[in-house]
């Protein structure tokens, strides 16, 4: 009984997370693109200061945005682009939970993001660091998978990373752990919910705490003000993944060659680009200074974009165990 249990239970959630997968994967990669397309209020400035007029897609929402792919990559919908970085991710982060002690997979989801599934203020802190610093080159890959214009193939992992990495990150890939301002943006975000936005949580519902009109609205609060101080953290780490690091000393002819897999990439929407990016020539500096930038050149609402995504999670963090 023991033995069909637990393979009742391996199947169970294989279901789960294979249902899952399929309903998240093209909401998430809705959401990178959303976060990521760049639509400034003016005109903009190219590498040597000159005036240039703003080309790229103006979407306002994120169902907009999701109709815009689906229209625009219905052949590549299910592709590489999203699902291929996204399951290998998920799966390392199911594989490591799963060896932790007080970690049950069934933690490992959904509103959980903004609950570390351990005891402990500085277990959680630490836990969460640890998982941050973890996924972090994943996180860009796969942000970098999602809003890159070009075709990606299912079984070239080397042609698509020379797509999506540059030959210094190649070399080096410690290189994405130093791209300005995205390791700020992620800690800011981790230390906020860990040490601010959780310990308020178990406040207002401590264990066996009956649920009451004060303490809803309460934590009601808390949540609109944790989402306009995460929402903009999660916008500023999502344009800061789109950022390519060079070095230098890498171009090179060598380099130069290595890199010239881009003229011969497809596109994936012949007719037009998906999304807009903004100009590599002029790269955010920080997390500051890409926040700065953000509201001068497309205004306060950018950084609150697909903001009842943050909020929802929050709000079904009230009511779990």
């Amino acid at each position: 009984m023991g033995f069909s249990n637990s393979v009742a239970f391996a199947l169970a959630f294989v279901a789960s997370f294979a249902l899952s997968f399929l309903v998240a994967v093209p909401l998430f990669g809705t959401l990178v693109r959303f976060r990521a397309n760049y639509t400034p209020k003016g005109l903009q400035l190219d590498g040597e200061g000159g005036v240039q007029p703003h080309t790229g897609p103006v979407v306002n929402s994120y169902f907009a945005m999701f109709m815009r792919v689906k229209r625009l990559e219905v052949a590549d919908y299910s592709s590489i682009k999203v699902q291929v970085p996204t399951l290998i991710s998920s799966l390392f982060i199911v594989a490591f939970i799963t060896v932790l002690p007080g970690t049950p997979v069934a933690h490992t989801g959904g509103h959980k993001k903004y609950s570390a599934p351990v005891e402990g203020i500085w277990n959680r802190l630490a836990y969460s660091l640890f998982m941050m610093i973890f996924s972090l080159p994943v996180t860009v890959i796969t942000n970098r998978a999602i809003t890159t214009p070009y075709k990606l193939p299912w079984l070239n992992a080397a042609y698509s990373l020379r797509i999506l990495l540059t030959a210094s990150e190649r070399r080096r890939p410690w290189l994405l752990y130093l791209t300005p301002g995205l390791m700020v943006s992620e800690v800011l975000r981790v230390l906020y919910i860990i040490l601010i936005m959780d310990p308020l949580r178990l406040l207002l519902f401590p264990m066996d705490a009956k649920l009451s009109f004060a303490r809803l609205s309460a934590y009601l609060g808390l949540a609109f003000v944790s989402t306009i101080i995460i929402c903009p953290l999660e916008v500023v780490s999502t344009r800061l993944s789109m950022q390519r690091n060079h070095a230098t000393s890498d171009f090179t002819p060598v380099a130069q060659e290595e890199d010239s897999v881009m003229t011969d990439a497809v596109y994936s929407a012949a007719e037009e680009d998906v999304i807009g990016l903004r100009n590599e020539d002029d790269p955010y500096l920080g997390c500051i200074d890409c926040a700065k930038r953000i509201v001068n050149e497309e205004g306060y609402s950018t950084l609150f974009r697909a903001w009842w995504l943050v909020f929802i999670p929050m709000m079904m963090v009230a009511f779990s165990p």
